[in-house]
């Protein structure tokens, strides 16, 4: 009986510890969540024009992502990108929530139940067109656009940003957006 209690006790402390680990809030060392964010004016379509390459995206082109409010308050996170060996659109729909204040943009994203890992707008222009975005390590790192394009005074911009923080951006994949019928 004992064994069992313990076994118990330590498969629930187990599981506590996954959890608090899958629930990652953090964002990389040098980087800042935008502070003044407008959930809001972020709302809507953008087009990835960047990215460091990982599993999900592999292989994607015309990838956009859409952020919508959904009933309860969080935000809707719908990813959708065209995977040219296979011929056909992927699509993924996840949800965001704020780490802490909405005014400060550092959230968290799933897409696979109660595992959630950081999502920070780590720079944003004025008119909300172009958005660089980090995970919660170096190892993730996005540039974002309501256009197909994006100038190259923000290109380079984000680029010095993102290479200030630590980021790998020679390892950056430049998504092709050629409008195959998006959906």
């Amino acid at each position: 009986m004992k064994k069992c209690s313990i076994i118990g006790t330590i498969a629930v402390v187990g599981i506590g510890f996954l959890l608090a680990s899958c629930s990652n809030k953090s964002i990389p060392d040098k980087a800042t969540a935008v502070q003044d964010f407008d959930k809001n004016k972020y709302l809507g379509k953008w087009y990835e024009i960047a990215r460091l390459d990982f599993k999900f995206e592999k292989g994607l082109n015309n990838t956009t992502a859409e952020y919508s409010i959904k009933d309860n308050g969080m935000i809707k996170v719908d990813n959708k990108g065209y995977d040219y060996k296979k011929n056909k659109w992927k699509e993924s729909i996840g949800k965001a929530k704020f780490v802490g204040e909405e005014n400060i943009a550092m959230l968290q994203v799933s897409f696979f139940g109660p595992f959630y890992a950081g999502y920070n707008v780590i720079a944003i222009d004025p008119d909300y067109k172009y958005a660089l975005i980090s995970g919660s390590s170096l190892d993730y790192l996005w540039i974002l656009s309501r256009e197909t394009t994006i100038p190259e005074d923000i290109k380079v911009d984000y680029l010095q940003k993102a290479k200030k923080i630590g980021f790998a951006t020679n390892d950056l994949i430049w998504v092709q957006q050629n409008k195959l019928g998006y959906k």
